[in-house]
């Protein structure tokens, strides 16, 4: 009997552990476990291996083990942990079988007979660390995702080899019960906490308020939903990194409470919290009760993210030195094993705040690392940002910290790729800053035998790397790159890279794709050392319309690195082939991407014809390159409707699915539409300068909101030259007017995306 009890309680066991890697593959494609074995071995190196099972005859091979995987000799792919037997898999299905596993297309159907794997393949790495997220990712991409959307989200972490993603969904409820708990009405909290559109901004301690407030039923399900999303986490072996207490409270805390606090000022205009001095006799009282309700949802945590102070400059009567020590003391008796994570940006993390730490309980996250060398200056302390601007990186005044121990002193960091900001649309990458900064901080540089100590520091106290993109959903080939570069013991050229991405990427090798990518890879994917623009060159479409329109957000530091003929070239080539390849997801969707740029591009030099016509006085010649314009608009909405990533409908559509009520759908619709055209009320959008810092090029925005700005633009020129009284225009009247309505936009896919191409490029 006691064999019997033995054997069922091993039996539940193994079934309450199952191998989450299999159950990765069988949401990949039903029943595609059956075809791999996945192997978990004990081992303190990262590694994955790629190998099939051999039948044998006597002591030679049979001629099955040279044959395409089957039933009796499947995949076998080993490592370390799930996650990177998970980046094993992918690997495989990239490289082996031309099978690319992308954010829009996690669910690929799988061939009968996977090709075979002719020599065992083995990929390590020293960098055990990868993370994964900005604050801002929460609300410009991931703002209105539902749990179907969350767990593609983790198998594509998995796949990437993400094992420390930040967990920020659901953290307003810890607020709300913390601040109740505090004596704050429910309509105090409303007042307090943003709306699900701009909540990022509230974590980072920039706004209160904005958006909302939240429904009762918003807290319930996004709680539900963050349970949901570290359980998956923790499933596949991930260590999910939860928003610490940074010292924020609401900006009335002094009177409300009789606080000690620093009034933080303004942030582009809205009110920001106030910080709660580290030296207020109930500051522990109230970190403590934060982690406590933290604790209660969510559970502990092995990493903490805290980014106090962010964006701020009316802080000077805070000691940076005692705050950092006393939210560090708050984590560790939250769990003693906490290790702080802190984002590298700007002024952060201040080095006073830093220089008393302990080594190792504290990791900096290197955000910006494949366009400036702050990693460098972590060993070097010399500033070879080179930017001049609001973000140039960290001031060295009363740093606290030796010129030799740079500015993040002696603490261990991340190198992280933002790539991306505003969750703006356009294709942008680094290729060369991004090898070259990478061999550097790793040490695969070619650099002398003897390397200089600063050099060794640097690799020594490199632990990992990351994903901090302000959008996702954007340029895959970045993403692809930097997740690969840790596993590949050899350094790799771009041109060769991108040959093998071509393959992984659409399944087939293709001189004309290549070609294409080639040319990408040298001009718009490879923007160069010294030039400091954040993200993408912005499409002259969303820009609010004035005689000497160029960038489109209000901080954009965009310049010219590319020549527009390059995208022109590159779409011409990919449509030449595209029949080929039609059904392709992959295909089809850059297709779009690069036909898309390569108009915007000459929308950019249209736009500069008619702007030389109205100064010229050219009355007729205005007329038709003005209207030539305006149609070019109309046309990439047309082509952009073609694909649902790109169809403003699937923002409103997510949006408006997480409301209960009408009012409550309504509301998060508001919040949807503000983010990408005015993000504030007119006092922010203009004055604060917020205005299209989250702009989209999708179709319904350029055909509604872009194209209604430029054409009334273009008729007051026209009324101009006809020598008629015009009034000025209130830019943002007109736009506020279209983020309160509520017609509705379809997010299915209308038309071909191959023959509107073809539309393209007869066009341009």
């Amino acid at each position: 009997m006691r064999k019997v009890l033995v054997g069922l309680l091993c039996t539940v066991a193994l079934g309450a552990f199952a191998n989450p890697a299999d159950d990765l593959l069988n949401r990949i494609d039903k029943g595609a476990a059956a075809k791999f074995k996945t192997v978990l071995v004990k081992s303190d190196k990262d590694f994955f291996e790629i190998d099939q099972a051999r039948t044998r005859k006597g002591n030679s091979t049979s001629a099955a083990s040279k044959s395409a995987a089957g039933k009796n000799n499947p995949i076998i792919i080993r490592g370390n942990s799930w996650v990177n037997i998970a980046v094993g898999i992918n690997w495989y299905l990239k490289h082996h079988a031309g099978i690319h596993i992308s954010w829009n297309n996690m669910n690929v159907k799988l061939p009968a007979v996977l090709p075979a794997v002719k020599q065992k393949e083995r990929h390590e790495t020293d960098l055990k660390l990868r993370y994964n997220f900005n604050y801002c990712t929460f609300s410009y991409t991931m703002a209105f995702w539902d749990w179907n959307r969350w767990q593609k989200e983790i198998d594509w972490m998995a796949l990437h080899g993400i094992n420390m993603p930040l967990a920020a969904v659901g953290t307003e409820s810890v607020w709300r019960n913390m601040l109740l708990k505090l004596g704050y009405s429910e309509e105090e909290v409303g007042k307090f906490i943003a709306g699900p559109a701009f909540l990022a901004w509230w974590e980072m301690n920039n706004l209160e308020g904005w958006g909302g407030p939240l429904p009762l039923s918003w807290y319930k399900q996004q709680e539900a939903l963050q349970k949901k999303i570290l359980a998956r986490m923790k499933e596949m072996g991930m260590k999910p990194v939860l928003p610490g207490y940074c010292g924020m409270v609401p900006h009335d805390a002094k009177q409300k409470l009789g606080l000690n606090v620093t009034d933080a000022g303004r942030w582009n205009s809205y009110q920001r919290p106030a910080n709660l001095s580290p030296t207020d006799s109930r500051f522990a009282e109230i970190a403590d009760l934060y982690y406590k309700e933290l604790t209660r949802l969510y559970g502990k945590s092995d990493y903490y993210s805290m980014d106090p102070f962010h964006e701020s400059g009316n802080d000077a009567a805070v000691d940076y030195g005692k705050a950092g020590e006393a939210l560090m003391s708050a984590m560790k008796r939250a769990n003693p094993h906490a290790i702080w994570v802190v984002q590298g940006w700007n002024e952060n993390p201040r080095p006073q705040m830093i220089a008393n730490l302990k080594v190792g309980d504290l990791l900096v996250l290197d955000l910006f690392s494949e366009s400036r060398q702050n990693f460098k200056d972590f060993c070097t302390g010399e500033n070879t940002s080179g930017t001049g601007k609001k973000d140039s990186g960290t001031s060295k005044k009363d740093s606290g910290t030796s010129k030799k121990e740079g500015i993040y002193g002696k603490h261990q960091w991340l190198f992280c790729l933002l790539e991306n900001f505003g969750g703006n649309v356009g294709l942008h990458g680094r290729m060369d800053q991004l090898l070259n900064n990478f061999y550097l901080a790793t040490g695969k540089k070619d650099t002398p035998k003897q390397e200089n100590s600063s050099l060794l520091t640097l690799h020594s106290s490199l632990k990992g790397w990351g994903f901090t993109m302000e959008g996702s959903e954007n340029n895959p080939v970045m993403f692809e790159l930097m997740s690969e570069l840790p596993w590949r013991a050899e350094k790799i050229t771009k041109e060769d890279w991108i040959r093998e991405y071509c393959y992984a990427r659409y399944g087939v090798h293709d001189a004309t794709i290549e070609k294409a990518w080639i040319l990408l890879a040298q001009s718009i994917y490879n923007c160069p050392k010294g030039n400091i623009q954040q993200g993408t060159h912005e499409s002259i479409f969303c820009a609010r319309p004035s005689l000497n329109s160029y960038q489109v957000s209000t901080w954009s530091l965009m310049s010219n690195y590319y020549d527009p003929e390059d995208t022109r070239q590159a779409a011409i080539l990919l449509t030449s082939v595209a029949e080929k390849y039609q059904g392709n997801n992959n295909f089809e969707y850059d297709l779009v991407d690069i036909c898309r740029q390569a108009l915007a591009d000459q929308g950019r030099k249209q736009y500069l014809k008619a702007m030389a016509d109205y100064k010229s006085f050219s009355r007729q010649e205005f007329k038709k390159d003005s209207e030539q314009f305006l149609k070019m608009i109309l046309l990439q909405d047309k082509l952009l409707g073609t694909r649902p990533e790109f169809r403003l409908g699937h923002w409103i559509e997510e949006a408006r699915s997480l409301g209960k009520t009408a009012a409550e759908k309504d509301l998060y619709e508001w919040n949807a539409r503000v983010q990408i055209t005015t993000w504030g009320n007119r006092i922010c959008a203009d004055n604060g300068g917020l205005h299209d810092y989250g702009h989209k090029e999708w179709q319904g925005l350029l055909k509604d909101f872009y194209y209604l700005r430029w054409s009334t633009f273009m008729k007051s020129l026209a009324s101009q030259l006809s020598l008629q009284n015009t009034p000025r225009i209130d830019w943002y009247g007109l736009e506020e007017s279209w983020t309160l309505q509520k017609n509705p936009y379809s997010s299915k896919a209308e038309g071909s995306p191959i023959d509107v191409a073809k539309e393209v490029i007869d066009y341009i």
